[in-house]
């Protein structure tokens, strides 16, 4: 996939996945969908402190922690960074701050909500894949900051960290007909509870929001069709934008933290 690698970002190690179908639930619209979802590869870990201090000037005080308060513009900015330090074409096009995504790049890049949630469940249809104390840092467990990767257990596609420790930024929109440019993150964080930590929870925030308990995973994978990739396309999000219906119980109003 892409050419030779001259050098690597510290162990970003990859776990490809077998392509499937994952069926994601849109509370505001009361509707289901299900994705037909094409092989990929995720990080098996969150990008750590020391991964993101390599590529981007951050500083690294806890190399073996997720990398965290960083915003969803430099999540994709950390993306194609590493892709060129690897020698992969980057996947994301900017104009300003507005984000393209390539997707016959086979850079590195933030994974869809579906590749998120079907990559997290491996095939479990709970909310979590194992207990919440084996798999995941929660509020349950009194810590205060991000915790070392790889402490809990990993699900069945050997995953850690998915759910819990820190929330993962994703590419898709959150809800434009609501919150305009809000992305989606996912999985939950170390100060949330077991009703946050699913793999089902979807939140969200501007591209500039940072907060202490979101980081990132990485994903790769290209795919032919311009415009639309797994369980994503410009076209739906268009469609959503345009969309004017109730706003779910809970559900912040429009351009207010998605949280």
């Amino acid at each position: 996939m892409g050419r030779e690698s001259t050098s690597e970002v510290t162990d970003i190690e990859m776990r490809r996945i077998s392509g499937g179908t994952v069926t994601l639930h849109d509370a505001r619209r009361k509707v289901e969908r299900t994705v037909d979802v094409e092989d990929f590869e995720i990080g098996v870990f969150p990008i750590t402190e020391e991964q993101f201090a390599e590529v981007l000037p951050i500083p690294s005080r806890h190399p073996r922690r997720p990398a965290a308060d960083l915003s969803w513009l430099r999540a994709v900015h950390f993306c194609n960074a590493a892709s060129e330090w690897e020698g992969l074409d980057p996947v994301y096009r900017f104009d300003g701050e507005d984000v393209s995504w390539d997707v016959t790049g086979d850079g590195y890049r933030l994974p869809t909500e579906s590749e998120w949630e079907y990559a997290c469940r491996a095939g479990s249809s709970g909310p979590h894949y194992a207990p919440l104390a084996d798999s995941a840092w929660t509020n349950a467990d009194g810590v205060s900051t991000p915790q070392d990767v790889g402490g809990k257990l990993p699900n069945l596609h050997g995953l850690f960290d998915t759910l819990g420790n820190v929330w993962e930024w994703c590419w898709d929109l959150l809800d434009p007909a609501r919150y305009d440019d809000y992305r989606v993150f996912r999985g939950g964080g170390f100060a949330d509870d077991s009703w946050s930590v699913r793999a089902s929870v979807r939140r969200g925030g501007a591209p500039r929001m940072h907060h202490e308990d979101v980081g990132l995973r990485v994903a790769r994978g290209a795919f032919d069709t311009p415009g639309q990739a797994q369980g994503w396309s410009d076209r739906a999000d268009r469609e959503r934008a345009a969309f004017d219906g109730p706003v779910p119980f809970g559900w912040t109003p429009l351009r207010r933290a998605g949280r």
